[in-house]
């Protein structure tokens, strides 16, 4: 029966789990709770291929418990009641321990079905997920949980993993592996810090390499081949996609031009050009703004131009508008100014309105009043002091001049006109 290498070299120790030294290596949190056998309830947080499932199994394995495993996106309460069934029963004498992988695809109902057992601790839940569980999970499992984040693993540890299954292959063909410079480091690099795709990497390239005299070479192109796109993660409802938007803003207000490119490329790389072209049109306006107000229309034009284009072309304006954006002056006053302004209206401040700058039509035919409104371009320099707020904000002040040298020209021309 056919057996994914993924799981041929699956660990059966912690020792043996590439890239979590964080939570695993000696002396930290949760090698010391599963060395004690004290296992809490807990929550596993982290990308897919990053050892969850795996340490799961190890903490099993360690326990003496009985492992069960439900994925929630295919499991309803009827298999959590068929699991309960077997508690106290000679099948679970020690208890049971549950993976629920996915758990965010679990209801409300769903997930509080467990909540009586796990507190009398006769079930003890390992629950995993790709996603942020303070949003996903519900708060009375997250408050009986531990929950440890499982990181991307970087280049240099998936490679361990990478060397590792290919000693493994050549073992289990009886073939000498001849990798081509680089080609295992861009293995390593490309599956995106997922190791299950780096050992499917290196399956399929010994199942399809071209032998020769008992050696088969591991190209370059072959890696390539083989690693398409699987770095990438940007599902349009994921957490990678926000975290991706949010680095692009990130890097292109801290004004780095190539962290800007690089976020921006992995965007389009996924498939995700539409959401780029939203962003970037956000960032000309949040955090450019009064430095540099022509940066709207023309971002605005890069982004018409792009989704007029279609990939691949569009990366070219949209790459444009990137780097415009993060060498240009910065400025958030405007939008400060007006969250300042909104955050009054919410509080209920700001009534009515001053009586001269109502519209002339709310006079009645029977009391006709004076609007006592002066009309600025009648006044020297398009200019007339008059109040414009309302009576009870009238001193509020929303807008601070951005230090920026545009903004600093306006302050300075206003500053004369009003003393004047």
């Amino acid at each position: 029966m056919y057996q994914p290498l993924a799981d041929l070299l699956r660990p059966t120790t912690l020792d043996e789990v590439f890239g979590q030294e964080h939570i695993l290596a000696e002396g930290a949190v949760l090698r010391r709770l599963i060395d004690s056998g004290n296992v809490p309830n807990m929550v596993f947080y982290g990308p897919s291929g990053t050892g969850k499932t795996t340490v799961a199994n190890i903490i099993a394995k360690q326990t003496n418990r009985m492992l069960y495993k439900l994925n929630a996106t295919t499991a309803s309460t009827a298999d959590i009641k068929e699991i309960v069934s077997q508690l106290d029963t000679f099948m679970a004498p020690n208890g049971i321990l549950l993976y629920l992988d996915e758990i965010q695809s679990f209801n409300k109902k769903q997930q509080q079905s467990l909540l009586e057992h796990i507190e009398n601790g006769k079930i003890t839940l390992i629950a995993s997920t790709t996603e942020n569980p303070y949003f996903y999970v519900f708060n009375a499992i997250l408050s009986r949980s531990t929950i440890f984040e499982f990181k991307q693993i970087d280049a240099s540890a998936a490679l361990k993993a990478v060397r590792r299954a290919v000693a493994f292959m050549e073992k289990r063909t009886a073939l000498t592996a001849k990798p081509e410079e680089g080609a295992l480091e861009y293995i390593a690099g490309a599956c995106g810090g997922d190791l299950r795709k780096a050992m499917n990497a290196i399956e399929v390239m010994f199942s399809a390499g071209q032998v020769k005299d008992g050696t088969i070479p591991l190209t370059m192109n072959d890696a390539r081949a083989v690693t398409q796109k699987s770095a990438l993660r940007a599902d349009r409802d994921g957490d990678n996609f926000y975290d991706l938007l949010s680095a692009l803003q990130k890097s292109i207000r801290g004004s780095d031009p190539d962290a800007a490119c690089h976020y921006l490329a992995r965007l389009l790389e996924a498939g995700q050009m539409q959401g780029a072209c939203r962003r970037l049109m956000v960032i000309a306006a949040e955090d450019i703004g009064l430095a540099y107000p022509q940066i709207i229309p023309i971002v605005n034009a890069c982004v018409d131009m792009a989704l007029k284009l279609g990939m691949p072309e569009a990366r070219i304006p949209l790459g444009d508008a990137a780097v415009l954006m993060a060498t240009s002056p910065k400025s958030n006053s405007g939008h400060i100014a007006l969250d300042s302004a909104l955050a009054d209206v919410k509080r209920g401040r700001g009534l009515g309105f001053p009586r001269q700058l109502q519209n002339v039509h709310a006079d009645t035919y029977t009391q006709e009043r004076e609007q006592g409104y002066k009309y600025p371009h009648d006044y020297p320099n398009h200019w007339v002091k008059q109040q414009y707020l309302p009576d009870d904000i009238v001193d509020a002040k929303y807008y601070e001049y951005g230090p920026n040298k545009l903004e600093q020209a306006a302050k300075q021309y206003w500053d004369l006109i009003k003393k004047e």
